[in-house]
């Protein structure tokens, strides 16, 4: 068995993409804490790669919108010094308009999407930065950057995981701490049926398989990028776009109005 590349923490990994993050990363090297609410999923992805991959698999039972849970998992990874790679994957979606949503169940999205993944990340940077090493991969969604797609809710809650990101990239610039932001599409996982519209009512040219989604996400991590978008054929498509941003960038702020907005 080849020499362990540090222990991969992976939230969300009982089932779809967490669990085929777990299975590759295994294959690659990495030790495993997985990490979701359901107990007999996680055990049976965490017995089937160490009995097919020989890896250590630890599992930590936990939901990441309970207090007290999500203090025991960002302790564990504030404190553990074998972790060098953090994916923040958990998540859940909605696909009702605002309208049509119930507020407490937007409540909980913005407490698992955000609070969760905020929190886990200032549990890990703090000692990547110290240890100088490690990789944190936070999945988002096109949604991020095409808010009318989906609910809009959840278009908000991926849009704070790429602006974290873009920040995060910007403040590590120069560490050996790499950040990699993850652009989904639809892809097919249980998901959608959560989210209130199964996956088999979409038309099927737009839908990734699950491990094509992560087998893309893991080569463009291992050719540094920062943002993969797996279903984008151009990708100077977004480099227009993000240079769009940072040439405005350095004229959103003055001193007065612009004209356009003075009194004639």
């Amino acid at each position: 068995m080849q020499q362990s590349l540090g222990s991969a923490v992976v939230t969300g990994a009982s089932n779809g993409i967490g669990a085929i993050y777990a299975d590759r990363l295994a294959r690659q090297g990495y030790d495993l804490i997985l990490v979701a609410r359901s107990g007999d999923r996680l055990e049976r992805v965490a017995a089937v790669i160490r009995k097919q991959i020989g890896r250590t698999v630890e599992t930590v039972v936990a939901d990441l919108t309970a207090p007290a849970d999500l203090d025991q998992v960002t302790a564990l990874v504030a404190q553990d010094p074998r972790i060098t790679m953090l994916v923040n994957n958990a998540g859940v979606g909605a696909t009702a308009p605002l309208l049509h949503s119930d507020v407490k169940a937007m409540s909980a999205m913005i407490a698992l999407n955000v609070e969760a993944l905020m929190r886990l990340t200032y549990a890990a940077v703090p000692a990547f930065v110290a240890r100088d090493r490690g990789t944190i991969v936070n999945i988002a969604s096109i949604v991020a950057i095409t808010p009318e797609t989906l609910n809009g809710v959840y278009g908000a809650t991926k849009a704070f995981v790429l602006a974290l990101s873009q920040s995060l990239r910007h403040e590590l610039a120069g560490s050996n701490v790499h950040v990699q932001v993850v652009l989904p599409g639809a892809t097919a996982t249980d998901f959608w049926d959560t989210a209130g519209t199964p996956v088999d009512h979409l038309p099927t040219e737009i839908v990734m398989p699950a491990q094509a989604l992560v087998d893309a996400a893991l080569l463009g991590l291992s050719r540094h990028e920062f943002v993969t978008i797996p279903s984008l054929h151009d990708a100077g498509q977004w480099d227009a776009y993000e240079a769009a941003r940072l040439a405005m960038a350095g004229d959103l702020s003055t001193s007065s109005p612009a004209p356009r907005y003075l009194a004639a």
